[in-house]
């Protein structure tokens, strides 16, 4: 479930951004499907905008959120009520995490279930990083209009039920959100 913001620091929509021949759109969608997530349900902010448009041609299905300046949270209920009623599990990517992989998401799914987690975060050389999965006996408490950092809040409230999953993914804490960051992992212009 990548969600998708205002890319105010980026200054333009990083879902579109070329993230070496693919943008970073793509790149997250294709992750989650390597990594077993079905459907990879896409939150932009219009239901015809190119986002979307980008979304359904990378096989995800594209919802519009009709309340964008709520934060990411609003997209993950939506995309949960819309969803959420037959999985077991979500694993939830914003965009700006492009170099993260389909063996990370599948190694994930794994940790979850090895150790029946509620909630797993992968972690890089000691670093917590996306994408986050989530058990389906969390899912009431994502849907909770009462949380004041949003998914952030469901993590930090119980933390005995969180799980790290430590991988060799540097794409799991790669979270690109400005111009110098994007030059310096595509070495663009």
């Amino acid at each position: 479930m990548p969600a998708c913001g205002l890319s105010t620091r980026m200054g333009s929509a990083k879902a579109l951004l070329d993230a070496g021949g693919q943008s970073f759109l793509v790149r997250v969608v294709s992750a989650l499907a390597a990594g077993g997530c079905g459907p990879v349900v896409v939150v932009a902010r219009e239901a015809a905008g190119a986002v979307a448009r980008e979304a359904e041609a990378a096989g995800a299905v594209a919802a519009a959120n009709p309340d964008p300046d709520e934060g990411p949270i609003s997209s993950i209920r939506l995309a949960l009520a819309g969803w959420g009623g037959g999985m077991d599990g979500c694993a939830i990517c914003p965009v700006d995490h492009p170099l993260v992989t389909g063996a990370t998401v599948l190694a994930l799914a794994a940790c979850l279930e090895e150790e029946s987690a509620d909630i797993m975060i992968p972690t890089w050389r000691g670093r917590r990083g996306h994408p986050a999965l989530f058990h389906r006996r969390v899912f009431p408490e994502l849907l909770d209009p009462a949380l004041p950092e949003g998914a952030r809040t469901v993590v930090r409230r119980r933390p005995s039920r969180v799980r790290e999953c430590p991988v060799e993914d540097a794409g799991v804490v790669a979270d690109i959100d400005t111009p110098s960051e994007y030059r310096r992992h595509f070495r663009v212009a």
